[in-house]
């Protein structure tokens, strides 16, 4: 079996570095969350690799937690009164009605809109503008972290820097390297990695996820940033040498969603 998702490849070259880890110490060495990792492995188990996703417990401990909760408590049966019972009350009637609805609004929706094709669909939220290199731009976190954003230099191309760290590209290949720097303007602390989903957006829509290397002449992010705290890193990105890249986009988690920043290259 083939794999082509760049974040499934990335767990996988770490686990196979290890052979053998908990799934929390997995998502720690490669900044993701334990449970997109346990997720991400019960998938990839079952798509034929050779791969077992285990779980270890304490049999004494879970046999304590499950005599105290289970089984659950039974309401005590509620008494009836004997006897022929009275005819039900007849039903209230209904308030009146101040004004008459107009039907082909209860209906339809409001005039001049698109209310009536969906109405369990959610209006699609406003694009953020983009920004450009040297911007920063606020951003929130998963859990309500308070972010600024800098997108501080892009090196395309950068093999000089990835051959100097003793890593060598393919032929056809080029490495790029994007420098961005996070201040934690809230108190929330942040508890990954910055750029988790930092991804570079080609010409065609493609996402390119980071590559699972650093450089050392080039640092990378560190995981966790504290309330007031700014810090920097530096992303890695391995990519076809023909490849078109037009901008840098940052999300707090894999898909794109309203608190998703992105910055112009073109």
């Amino acid at each position: 079996m083939a794999v082509t998702d760049p974040v499934d490849a990335r767990l996988l070259a770490a686990l196979a570095e290890v052979g053998k880890v908990a799934v929390h110490e997995l998502a720690a060495k490669v900044g993701m969350d334990p449970r997109e990792v346990a997720y991400r492995l019960v998938g990839l188990s079952g798509s034929g690799l050779p791969l077992l996703v285990g779980v270890e417990s304490d049999p004494n401990g879970l046999r304590a937690a499950l005599a105290g909760a289970w089984p659950p408590p039974v309401a005590p049966p509620v008494a009836r009164p004997s006897g022929p019972f009275p005819p039900p009350a007849p039903p209230a009637p209904p308030p009146p009605q101040p004004r008459p609805v107009d039907p082909v609004i209860s209906t339809w929706g409001p005039p001049q809109t698109a209310s009536w094709a969906r109405g369990d669909q959610k209006a699609a939220a406003p694009a953020r503008p983009a920004g450009r290199i040297g911007d920063a731009l606020p951003a929130q976190g998963l859990d309500g972290e308070q972010l600024s954003i800098q997108l501080l230099e892009v090196q395309d191309p950068a093999d000089f820097l990835f051959g100097a760290a003793g890593y060598r590209l393919d032929a056809g290949e080029r490495a790029i390297v994007v420098h961005t720097e996070i201040t934690n303007r809230g108190t929330v602390p942040i508890a990954t990695l910055p750029d988790n989903f930092l991804e570079l957006i080609t010409a065609g829509g493609k996402a390119i996820a980071k590559a699972p290397v650093s450089l050392t002449s080039r640092p990378p992010h560190k995981i966790g940033v504290q309330p007031g705290e700014t810090t920097g890193g530096h992303t890695i990105y391995v990519l076809p040498e023909a490849t078109r890249v037009v901008s840098v986009r940052w999300s707090p988690r894999p898909e794109p969603d309203e608190r998703t920043l992105t910055w112009a290259l073109d």
